[in-house]
């Protein structure tokens, strides 16, 4: 289950930059515990869905697990061997824009060792550092 949207308005984006901290998206809001980014990067929607299924793989039914990003921007990318010009490449994968301090995943309804430990298994799928977060206690 590879994830893009339904339906988008323009096909082909624009690389643009990633730059400054996660200003949304950047705590713990739907499980108890969560994994947080501590890098930029573009995470394609393969390497999502490998996270999710570690954690489904390792929690074995007990336990939620919350996908917090979405692969949104289409990244075009040309085959190899390809000559320079005859236009912009087609869309080769979906990715969603991660900046340092976006939650990616969460967790909820197990014990933090547990959890912790699903979180480990997810962080290896990942191709950016991350570390394991607790949520913040409301005032």
């Amino acid at each position: 289950m590879v994830m893009m949207p339904k339906r988008i308005r323009f096909r082909k984006q624009q690389r643009g930059r990633l730059r400054g901290n996660a200003t949304r998206g950047n705590y713990v809001s739907f499980g108890e515990f969560g994994l947080q980014a501590l890098e930029h990067h573009w995470l394609s929607a393969r390497q999502i869905d490998a996270g999710r299924i570690a954690a489904q793989h390792y929690l074995r039914r007990q336990g939620k697990v919350f996908i917090r990003v979405f692969p949104d921007k289409p990244i075009s990318k040309k085959p190899l061997e390809q000559r320079m010009g005859k236009g912009k490449a087609e869309t080769a994968f979906w990715a969603a824009r991660i900046k340092p301090g976006t939650v990616l995943f969460e967790i909820a309804g197990v014990p933090e060792d547990i959890a912790r430990a699903a979180m480990a298994r997810i962080a290896h799928k990942m191709p950016i550092r991350c570390r394991f977060v607790g949520r913040r206690i409301a005032v």
